[in-house]
């Protein structure tokens, strides 16, 4: 876990940042939920703007977090039009959460419950 820390430190946020973008993981925030546990959404500020965002916050259940770790090593590691941006993660004080950029088109569970959508 200390290398999976060091190798990705330069994308971590703090908690404080977190939990004023979830306004502390208020329940009227959840989006969804996801594999690791519930979905929140909320705002960042980041590189001189603010940045919609979707937080995972891990589920305590998966004490260790190794989930957690290979969720944000394939993110990092990804780049591609259809594949949502990672923004950071947070790994403090027994909360573990990952950001994503909110993507304006929606989910791609919205989109494949569309009863409009066709494969062709």
């Amino acid at each position: 876990m200390e290398s999976a820390i060091m190798k990705f430190g330069h994308l971590q946020i703090p908690l404080e940042d977190i939990l004023k973008a979830t306004n502390n993981f208020d329940d009227k925030n959840v989006i969804g939920h996801g594999g690791l546990g519930k979905v929140y959404k909320g705002r960042i500020f980041r590189s001189g703007k603010w940045v919609k965002i979707d937080a995972s916050r891990l589920d305590r259940k998966h004490k260790q977090g190794i989930e957690f770790w290979i969720e944000i090593s394939a993110l990092s590691s990804l780049k591609h039009g259809n594949i949502v941006s990672l923004i950071g993660f947070c790994n403090e004080k027994e909360e573990k959460v990952i950001i994503n950029k909110r993507e304006a088109k929606g989910s791609l569970v919205m989109h494949l419950s569309n009863p409009n959508l066709t494969l062709i």
